[in-house]
């Protein structure tokens, strides 16, 4: 059995991610107590029904903080047990998550009377911490689109690739903030930089004109081939300890021109050696609304 156990902030995108899943094949059920989870399980093993061969449980902050702090116990006993088990968790900017409450003029599922949607925010993310903490795999989403994070949620949960490492590549601006699902990050900003360059400024690393000029640079192959030796050398602990993806981030200062070019390089370096190699440019997508 393979279980998925979906948590997050309310507006970070739970809901399309669930969804998702539901379109993988995987037996969806939202809002589940916490408390229920493990008699949840034990009548889906027992019941030995293919349907539950697959299954996603979405779990949010409307528990009690015992029921929730017992999630990362529960988890561990679940896979002492055989069963396939990891967590994923969304996050969002405060910012961001603000911004999608006031579009969709939705109530905030903690707001209380009297109580700010800042504050109910920061209540949620105090109440979830101990699935954060302990979760297999936090992505950020807050400037990933809809069909962004439904592919996210693709190349994560899809059955078939699941034993297999996935790579994902993501560039990033450092003026909007790290990626929090980031397992590494680099820092290109000592580079030169195209943004300078007035034919180059309202292009990205994906033009041709951009690429030569960074090809032109000294030390931007140098630091690409230091990123490449430093994730080598570190991959087959990755596969070792049976990790199902690693996020590897590189940010510029907007994100447009220096990271967007060295995440694809990248990516097409070592998807010469590996199965599953993505790229993300977080700058250049729209937000989950």
């Amino acid at each position: 059995m393979r279980l998925i156990i979906l948590s997050g902030l309310s507006g970070a995108g739970k809901s399309v991610a669930l969804h998702m899943l539901e379109d993988l094949g995987y037996y969806c059920i939202d809002n589940i107590p916490a408390a229920l989870l493990k008699a949840f399980i034990s009548h889906t093993v027992r019941s030995g029904d293919k349907v539950y061969e697959r299954t996603a449980i979405g779990l949010d902050a409307r528990n009690t903080d015992a029921e929730i702090a017992l999630v990362p116990m529960l988890v561990d006993e679940l896979k002492r047990s055989g069963i396939d088990c990891e967590i994923l968790f969304l996050v969002a900017g405060e910012e961001e998550l603000l911004r999608r409450f006031a579009e969709t003029r939705r109530a905030h599922p903690l707001s209380r009377q009297g109580e700010s949607l800042r504050e109910a925010i920061a209540t949620e993310r105090r109440l979830l911490e101990p699935i954060v903490n302990y979760a297999d795999q936090v992505i950020d989403t807050s400037r990933l689109g809809v069909h962004d994070l439904r592919d996210l949620i693709y190349r994560r949960a899809d059955p078939r690739e699941g034993e297999r490492l996935s790579l994902l590549f993501e560039s990033f601006g450092f003026k909007y903030g790290i990626p929090g699902d980031a397992d590494f990050v680099f820092d290109a900003r000592s580079l030169p930089n195209p943004y300078w360059e007035k034919a180059l400024r309202p292009l990205t690393g994906r033009d041709p004109a951009v690429m030569r000029f960074l090809e032109q640079q000294p030390g931007v192959a140098e630091f690409i081939a230091d990123i490449a030796t430093f994730l080598e050398a570190r991959l087959p602990a990755y596969r070792d300890s049976a990790r199902r993806y690693l996020t590897v981030a590189v940010g510029c200062t907007g994100g447009q021109h220096r990271s967007v070019y060295i995440t694809e390089r990248l990516a097409e370096r070592f998807a010469r050696t590996l199965p599953e190699v993505s790229v993300r440019h977080a700058a250049l997508t729209q937000t989950v609304s």
